[in-house]
């Protein structure tokens, strides 16, 4: 096993943490402290407990991760109720 290698969980999320932190249940039972990852910061992906998701960890700490996917809930979708406002200049319709 290569040192960049990390293992990826599955799992659900039990608690919102106050310091940012999350504690999830993985499948196998096991729990787990974890943070969300770059890439769900940036694009400020809200994690609430009872979320699915996915979670990389590495081999040498396995009480620790950071959470790297939230699974969609089944049946969400985009909303088309909105009709959205196109910005549309003079003379053309």
């Amino acid at each position: 096993m290569a040192k960049e290698e990390l293992l990826e969980f599955d799992g659900d999320v039990t608690e919102a943490l106050p310091d940012g932190n999350y504690r999830i249940t993985l499948d196998n039972g096991h729990e787990i402290l974890a943070y969300a990852g770059g890439k769900m910061r940036k694009h400020r992906i809200k994690t609430l407990a009872g979320d699915r998701v996915t979670v990389e960890m590495s081999a040498y700490d396995l009480t620790k991760g950071r959470i790297t996917f939230r699974h969609k809930p089944e049946g969400a979708g985009p909303s088309t109720s909105r009709k959205r406002n196109v910005y549309r200049p003079h003379g053309r319709r």
